[in-house]
C-alpha cells in the first residue's frame, strides 16, 4: 500500500467545498480541513505508487479553487 499526505492552499471561504469533492474520490481516504500554514490535510491511499500520483496530479490538483500542494510520500515499514 502507497499512502502519501496532501497539504493543500485553497481559495479563503473555499475549504467546504474543496473537501466535499475530495471526499467522493476513491483513493482518498480522510480529509481534514486545519489551523495554520495550510488549509487542508488529506490522507491518499492505493495499491500502486502511480495511483497515487495520479490521483494528486489529475484530480486534487486540477480542483478549481486549490492553489498549491505540499506532497509528503509515506516509507513503507516506517509505519
Amino acid at each position: 500500500m502507497t499512502t502519501a499526505y496532501v497539504l493543500i492552499n485553497c481559495d479563503l471561504g473555499s475549504e467546504e467545498k474543496v473537501i466535499s469533492e475530495m471526499k467522493s474520490m476513491e483513493a482518498v481516504v480522510e480529509v481534514h480541513g486545519t489551523f495554520g500554514a495550510y488549509d487542508i490535510l488529506a490522507k491518499v491511499e492505493a495499491e500502486l505508487v502511480e495511483k497515487v500520483r495520479e490521483t494528486i496530479t489529475w484530480k486534487i490538483r486540477k480542483i478549481e479553487k486549490i492553489r498549491s500542494t505540499l506532497t509528503l510520500m509515506g516509507i513503507e515499514g516506517q509505519e
